[in-house]
């Protein structure tokens, strides 16, 4: 018997790898002398990074950039199979790494993952992935460009810092400087949002409240949006609200496809390819996922889907062990997962449940793995 364990961590409480730890021990006091492979897993957000490298082994790279406030930070990336980097925007331009009371998408830069992607430029790496979920920002990735090369300029020919507060003000584009390796890599945009740059759905309006935008700040930002868009156009010729996914990470989407070329694609699906995860899959009769809440939305480039959809299509039966359901958590169904085992076992307040986490994740896994000598009992 060989098991696979591809979990997400549950944010706040337990590591991916500590989620492996619990299913090995569980399988093997169930299941004495089976085979248990597990591999860190995410979906594009916060622990992407930690996730490849460990399954590729690969390193983490440390650098210190400028945070979304301007100011010095230590980040990092990751490096593996001699050529490849992949970058979390968060770990440089994250939304956490601003105080809520400063928080305010007219003064934020995506300055810092601009630095990290120069410095694996820098560094000669050609294939370079960018995980764009998380962000403070909502610059239209000017801070990230600027740090690569690109001067975006005011009506006086002055050079803009590159912020959200900036981009009512760019009359002219000057790409000449941009980082020559640049041309040179190719780029991969892990993001798993459709939202053009501008209008209701755009980057502003979608995402801008969450990052401190109140309706005044919100309007002034997708009104510099749209001219930003216009900019585009008319110096580079590229309709960036024609893009699907520009307004994802408050525009840096866009910026990576027209300044960069970079190729959008799912997270979980650039994760899993990076790692090889269908060679993985060999030989497994049955894979454990997961996540700390499942519900609609996690059939929608969730870890649980991505891991699902694997599986399916190599008739490779797999469970998902979640914290809790919410609305539409059946809809995981389809897209490969079996069935689903919150560790939740009785009524509970949340603040219990997360301070019981690793027991209660411990008595589900023992649970279900008994549920699954039963079905092979039955089946005998």
């Amino acid at each position: 018997m060989r098991f696979l364990f591809a979990s997400d961590s549950f944010k706040g409480t337990l590591s991916s790898e500590k989620i492996m730890e619990l299913l090995t021990e569980s399988a093997e006091k169930i299941f004495p002398g089976c085979e248990t492979v597990g591999v860190p897993i995410a979906d594009g957000g916060e622990g992407t990074v930690e996730a490849v490298i460990t399954v590729t082994k690969g390193e983490r790279r440390a650098v210190t950039v400028h945070g979304p406030l301007g100011e010095r930070t230590d980040s990092f990336y990751g490096i593996f199979h001699g050529d490849c980097a992949i970058i979390e925007m968060a770990a440089a331009s994250g939304l956490p790494m601003v105080p809520e009371e400063k928080r305010n998408p007219l003064h934020t830069t995506s300055c810092g993952t601009g630095e990290l992607i120069r410095d694996a430029l820098d560094r000669g790496y050609k294939k370079i992935s960018v995980a764009i979920g998380g962000s403070a920002t909502n610059d239209g990735g000017m801070g990230a460009m600027r740090a690569l090369g690109v001067r975006f300029l005011d009506s006086d020919g002055q050079e803009l810092e590159g912020k959200g507060s900036d981009l009512a003000k760019v009359a002219d584009i000057d790409v000449s400087g941009l980082h020559p390796a640049a041309g040179e890599a190719e780029f991969t945009v892990m993001c798993d949002v459709n939202n053009p740059l501008t209008g209701p759905e755009g980057a502003t309006y979608t995402f801008g409240r969450q990052k401190g935008g109140t309706p005044e700040i919100l309007e002034e930002l997708e009104a510099g949006m749209k001219h930003y868009a216009a900019v585009i156009r008319d110096k580079l010729g590229t309709d960036v609200d024609g893009i699907p996914g520009a307004g994802a990470a408050g525009g840096l989407g866009a910026a990576l496809c027209v300044f960069l070329h970079g190729t959008m694609k799912s997270g979980i699906e650039t994760v899993l390819d990076l790692m090889d995860f269908d060679g993985l899959l060999g030989g497994t009769d049955l894979v454990i996922t997961g996540e700390g809440r499942i519900d609609w939305q996690s059939a929608f480039g969730k870890v649980p889907s991505g891991i699902g959809k694997r599986c399916r299509a190599r008739n490779i039966p797999a469970i998902a062990v979640v914290g809790g359901m919410g609305d539409g958590a059946e809809k995981i169904y389809d897209f490969g997962v079996e069935s689903i085992l919150p560790t939740i076992n009785g009524a509970m307040e949340i603040g219990e449940a997360l301070e019981r986490a690793e027991e209660l994740y411990r008595n589900a896994a023992e649970r279900m793995f008994r549920m699954i000598r039963v079905g092979m009992e039955m089946k005998r």
